[in-house]
């Protein structure tokens, strides 16, 4: 819960009101008729101090004087003592530039050692229920490399999310309705029929599922069915089929993602949603808000209008709005067959209205791009709040390459590479990291040659050699008989050098990294943030000799080093990342 970053932050806009308040009351200022809103911020460069105040630029204007000239006066009207800064001075047009002390170093140590596994945690999320639903791949066939990226995206802004203090749950949404399953059974009764009366004598439908996991499950079903294809009709057998498929492919996908590392808190059926009368409810419903008409025996929604009154709502302009190409959408077809939108659409009402989400997010690949304003503007439509609570996490694909060369099958099948086959190639670790490495939004190129790579070219391996490092450098003091510190033992002064000052800086931006992450649904800032660490950690035990030292800095130095430790593992379970003793 404690952010050194912005109890700075904090301190500094309090110092400097301080400063300002003490000028009026000396009569130095005459204060402003409205209050002076100043921003505090980190500077890039380090020149420009530690943290910087804008106050006497944002309050120049006001108080009649030149920017530089109220910078000066406030700086004069500074009390540093029992701070977090050794000094302030004045920058550029008047900025306000503060250096840290040793105190504010020491505590962000104190935070890490008092936080532990909890460090970089907050409660900015709490009392809200968050749901996100990702991968939620057909059950027709093994999951691709999109499903493989999207899972880890997922799972790891689950985490992000639990990490800042939202009650958070994972879920699946099964597609075991609808079309896909109807061509998915078909597919398996021609594979079947092909199987008993020979290919020559039994075409395969063109638009079918032409993968050898069909044949496979063809050649399954055949050999607990008994006489096939005798008296029943092929409506029946394929009933059967698409159950014998859905229970034997629905436990393959929940064994391969449980290898991945993730298991959902819940794997929701569509087909419940029909058979229950849910999706027929909820097309009522759309139906006495006036947000549906017939056409040709089809049953539809405006979305025209739906949409329309969300963009304008959204601050869109009348003319902008008449520009777009927007059109309805199906809900029910002639033949009384509710669309897959009809079904999404109760799906997402079922998530806010019957289990109390506050917000739903789910993780799409960027193809449904057209499809994310039109369920959001329909929710809008049940008087749901889908503009506002529901948030779509779009992601591009995934090129995978070995060696820089593209690679599209497995040299182990010979296949199209599906997840199981990935994670017979490299590790659990290598691909949880690499496929949450970049912004969801941007596409990824997947090396799988520097994904097993055991130097400082694979940033996984990196991380993860910079936390055995210091397992190995704790082992061998231990050894010694020197432990880590508390940190009321530690000088703080003896690490005034700037690779260790450098290394508790980076230490401090882990619970802003977590902030950020969580706001912007992206969690591939944690991934960076840990590259980062641990070049820092290197460049300090590079420079900052830790055995053999004198007692008070080899204290002063294992402990950063250990707090260093400390945030590497915390950053790699949020990844879901091993942190390794040993390598």
């Amino acid at each position: 819960m404690i952010n050194m970053i912005q109890n700075a932050k904090d301190q500094v806009a309090r110092l400097v009101e301080q400063a300002y308040n003490s000028a009026v009351s000396n009569g130095q200022l005459t204060a402003a008729e409205t209050p002076i809103r100043g921003n505090v911020e980190v500077p890039k460069d380090k020149a420009n101090g530690d943290y910087t105040s804008n106050f006497a630029l944002a309050g120049a204007k006001a108080l009649k004087m030149r920017p530089r000239d109220l910078a000066q006066l406030l700086a004069d009207n500074l009390s540093l003592e029992g701070s977090y800064f050794s000094k302030v001075e004045i920058a550029g047009p008047g900025f306000l530039n503060f250096t840290a002390s040793d105190k504010w170093y020491g505590d962000v140590l104190s935070a890490v050692e008092s936080e532990g596994a909890a460090y970089g945690t907050s409660d900015s999320g709490k009392g809200q229920k968050v749901m996100v639903e990702f991968v939620s791949a057909n059950p027709t066939g093994p999951m691709h490399m999109g499903n493989a990226r999207g899972g880890v995206l997922g799972d790891t802004l689950a985490n992000v999310l639990t990490c800042a203090g939202f009650d958070t749950w994972k879920e699946f949404y099964v597609n075991d309705a609808g079309n896909q399953i109807a061509k998915f059974a078909n597919s398996i009764y021609a594979r079947c029929m092909q199987r008993t009366v020979g290919e020559e004598n039994y075409s395969f439908p063109e638009e079918g599922y032409h993968g050898d996991d069909i044949k496979e499950l063809a050649e399954g079903f055949l050999a607990q069915a008994g006489t096939f294809p005798g008296e029943t009709s092929q409506a029946d057998w394929e009933t059967a089929m698409a159950q014998y498929g859905l229970q034997h492919n629905i436990p393959k996908m929940q064994a391969d993602l449980k290898k991945y590392g993730i298991e959902y808190d819940q794997w929701f059926l569509e087909s419940g949603l029909h058979d229950s009368g849910y999706v027929a409810e909820t097309v009522g419903l759309l139906t006495e808000k006036g947000w549906t008409y017939e056409k040709d025996g089809a049953l539809w929604l405006n979305t025209t209008a739906l949409l329309k009154e969300k963009f304008l709502r959204e601050g869109k302009t009348q003319a902008q709005v008449d520009k777009l190409d927007l059109k309805d959408d199906v809900l029910r077809r002639a033949n009384g067959f509710y669309t897959y939108f009809a079904a999404d659409i109760a799906y997402h009402r079922n998530k806010f209205e019957e289990r109390g989400f506050d917000k739903v997010i789910n993780v799409w690949g960027a193809d449904h791009h057209g499809h994310v304003a039109r369920l959001q503007a329909a929710l809008d439509g049940l008087g749901l709040d889908g503009s506002g609570r529901l948030v779509i996490v779009l992601m591009q694909l995934v090129n995978l390459l070995q060696d820089g060369k593209p690679v599209r099958m497995s040299k182990r099948t010979g296949k199209a590479i599906a997840l199981h086959d990935l994670l017979d190639e490299i590790s659990v670790d290598a691909a949880r990291y690499y496929f949450n490495s970049r912004v969801p939004n941007s596409p990824l190129d997947f090396d799988l040659g520097l994904a097993v790579r055991e130097d400082s070219e694979n940033p996984v391996y990196y991380v993860q050699y910079a936390h055995a490092r210091i397992c190995s450098l704790r082992k061998a003091m231990a050894e010694e008989n020197v432990s880590v510190s508390a940190m009321a033992d530690v000088d703080v002064s003896l690490l005034g050098d700037e690779a260790a000052r450098d290394l508790i800086r980076q230490l401090s931006q882990y619970p802003e990294e977590l902030r950020l992450a969580a706001r912007d649904y992206d969690p591939s800032c944690i991934n960076r943030y840990l590259v980062n660490l641990a070049a820092r950690f290197h460049k300090f035990y590079h420079d900052d000799r830790i055995k053999g030292e004198a007692e008070n800095v080899l204290r002063a130095r294992l402990k950063l080093a250990d707090s260093v430790r400390v945030v590497l593992e915390n950053g790699l379970e949020i990844l879901g990342v091993t942190a390794p003793e040993h390598m």
